[in-house]
């Protein structure tokens, strides 16, 4: 199985040192209870900032274990989140912890999501569940303060889609203010007087805040990372590495629920 590329969080700019091979991931601390896991996450890194994802930060179809109930208690499940696509019913969640800046965040938003959309969510069969997770800086904390306050006019994954466009520049004023609402107008959101009033608000750093303590409580220290039903998959891995992630997850799903009869 192919690696891709994902960018640490653990630098605080993306940047990485050579000749550091291998990242674990240990402990799994939940609100409600302390969990230990080992997530193994492996990075072959280079002098760009990003990182190669291995073939072990996969959970590998048809060899998948009980998936950690921990874990598949992250998933929220609300009705009323607009950062979140698909029924709330869906067997199968999909967690993404992103970056706004991070251009593997952006690969798998503009190859992946569209076909998992297609295929999964308008099914019935995948709900996404997008967490702010941004690690580049202060462009990175008002894009996704951003995102949030598009959201509270049901605009967020319009914002998403027009954020994710194009590969942009990190930290060189590609997600300045001016640009964000340029962004938020292009998506739609109507009243950019109320955008730019929640973007700022406390209640949009408390959001961005949550989303962020809940990945690196997980031991997430890289964008993008997932969580499919409570397994983790690091970086924007080839379409068919989820495909056959999720198809396999539904079908477990499955089992489980007739097992419940």
């Amino acid at each position: 199985m192919p690696g891709t590329s994902a960018h640490s969080a653990s630098s605080g700019a993306g940047r990485s040192r050579p000749g550091r091979t291998r990242r674990v991931v240990a402990v799994i601390v939940l609100a409600a209870a302390v969990v230990t896991a080992v997530l193994a996450l492996t990075l072959r890194h280079d002098t760009t900032g990003g990182g190669t994802a291995a073939p072990a930060t996969v959970s590998t179809p048809g060899q998948q274990e009980p998936a950690n109930p921990e874990l598949l208690a992250l998933a929220r499940r609300d009705a009323a989140d607009p950062l979140a696509l698909g029924s709330p019913d869906a067997p199968v969640v999909l967690i993404e912890y992103s970056d706004f800046q991070c251009p593997f965040c952006g690969r798998f938003a503009r190859e992946t999501k569209p076909d998992l959309i297609r295929d999964y969510v308008d099914k019935g069969i995948l709900r996404i569940e997008w967490r702010n997770f941004p690690v580049f800086g202060a462009e990175s904390d008002r894009a996704a303060r951003a995102g949030w306050a598009a959201g509270q006019q049901n605009r967020f994954w319009q914002f998403h889609d027009e954020a994710y466009a194009e590969p942009r520049r990190r930290n060189a004023g590609d997600f300045s203010e001016d640009n964000l609402i340029a962004m938020a107008r292009k998506a739609g959101v109507g009243d950019l007087a109320r955008f730019e009033k929640d973007m700022a608000s406390d209640a949009a750093h408390q959001a961005v805040t949550r989303d962020s303590e809940e990945g690196y409580a997980i031991g997430v220290t890289s964008t993008p990372a997932f969580m499919v039903n409570g397994r983790p998959v690091l970086g924007a891995q080839p379409t068919d590495v989820f495909t056959d992630i999720v198809d396999e997850a539904a079908e477990q799903a499955r089992q489980r629920e007739d097992g419940d009869e």
